[in-house]
């Protein structure tokens, strides 16, 4: 991949042979910066899994502490009393067969799909359509409930889920780079608490082998993964 000036010129300032301290990182991370927006911080985690196993995948939600900093648009497949729940709670797109029918047709302009149980019988037509997309509605994820108005709002005040890819990687947000560096370290280790925490009871060897923090236009910071975890367990106490 061919970069431009701008950014070879900002990664002249990380050192892509070192880890860095993770007080040292953040205030490196703001200086990353360049495009006019609000860019998001992004965080890579590598693990030692083999998501082909199935007893190997790691997949899950986090509540971020300090919240993502972006909008999220909700879709909420349900019928009856539900459908006034999940108004009332924030939900963006509330109904079943009309918006089940608008997915058939290409339409995907929502971040999460919530489902309450009876639903999924129609929404489960749609696996081909919102699985790849990592929006298909899932109770490990959180996200078939029959208490859509508690997930609506966790969604909304910053749960964010994520799966590990088929090269065992795990992609998440932890705010925008206008967050204080103390809040992206705080929603930081959560997240990698909540991925010790789903650690596969069948692996063995180093689970969390890597782990890089960018901003959106930026370079990849590459952390200390003993350190992290260290600070991580901590976290959990």
């Amino acid at each position: 991949m061919q970069h431009g000036k701008r950014y070879r010129d900002i990664a002249t300032k990380v050192d892509a042979t070192r880890y860095y301290p993770l007080d040292e990182a953040l205030p490196l991370l703001k200086e990353t910066v360049s495009a006019k927006f609000d860019e998001t911080v992004d965080i890579g985690v590598k693990l030692g899994v083999d998501p082909r196993k199935a007893d190997q995948m790691v997949r899950g939600t986090v509540s971020l502490p300090k919240g993502t900093g972006r909008e999220v648009k909700v879709l909420v497949f349900t019928k009856g009393e539900k459908e006034q729940e999940a108004k009332e709670a924030g939900a963006d797109y509330v109904g079943l067969d009309d918006l089940v029918g608008k997915v058939q047709g290409g339409w995907f302009d929502f971040d999460v799909a919530v489902a309450t149980p009876d639903t999924m019988s129609v929404v489960g037509r749609l696996g081909k359509l919102l699985g790849p997309r990592g929006l298909m509605p899932s109770p490990k994820a959180g996200t078939v409930t029959v208490d859509v108005a508690q997930a609506v709002k966790q969604i909304k005040a910053g749960r964010v889920q994520f799966r590990t890819d088929r090269t065992g990687n795990v992609h998440g947000v932890l705010g925008k780079v206008s967050f204080s560096a103390e809040d992206i370290r705080a929603n930081l280790l959560v997240f990698i608490a909540e991925l010790n925490r789903l650690r596969p009871k069948t692996f063995k060897g180093q689970y969390i082998r890597s782990i890089y923090v960018s901003a959106t236009m930026g370079p990849s910071i590459k952390l200390d993964p003993k350190e992290i975890a260290e600070l991580a367990r901590k976290e959990e106490l």
